[in-house]
């Protein structure tokens, strides 16, 4: 199937993993649990080809600060990896993260395509007053946010170059 991504097929910029990379997270589509405290956020999208296919079994690698703008170095809090489906999707649950010092509002993914190169890049909140100040803040990685409802929900398609 066939569905044109929401970046118009635009490949997803590359931006650093940042200092706080830990390999091996655990498999996993909800950071979510006891003592993780903020707001509710569910990140769902797609992965695409430039051509706009679905990559099907796409590693996701998520990681981000909590609430208070800390990144867990001992474990894996707010660190996670799953496969996108048959369709190329993905769905997240996790927190909004807090404010790390000198940086705005982002999520930390790498996506991988089966056997493919890793993209590494951050995801970004829409009308954060400190993205004009953030060096690394990239708009065309900016997240739909809908914040109607109990959580929040974001949406980011992701679109890699495959050979």
């Amino acid at each position: 199937m066939q569905i044109r991504p929401s970046n118009r097929g635009n490949l997803t910029r590359q931006q650093t993993a940042g200092p706080f990379f830990l390999p091996h997270s655990p498999q996993r589509a909800s950071l979510l649990e006891p003592g993780i405290n903020g707001t509710e956020i569910v990140l769902t999208g797609r992965v695409y080809s430039t051509r706009c296919s679905a990559v099907s079994g796409a590693l996701l690698d998520f990681w981000h600060a909590n609430d208070a703008g800390e990144y867990d170095l001992e474990g894996f809090r707010l660190r996670g990896h799953q496969f996108a489906d048959s369709e190329g999707g993905y769905r997240l649950e996790t927190i909004v993260p807090g404010l790390y010092p000198g940086r705005t509002r982002h999520i930390h993914v790498t996506v991988q395509s089966p056997n493919g190169p890793i993209l590494t890049t951050q995801l970004y909140f829409p009308a954060e007053q400190r993205n004009a100040r953030d060096c690394l803040f990239d708009r065309r990685l900016l997240m739909t946010i809908d914040n109607g409802g109990k959580r929040k929900a974001a949406r980011f398609d992701f679109v890699l170059a495959l050979t």
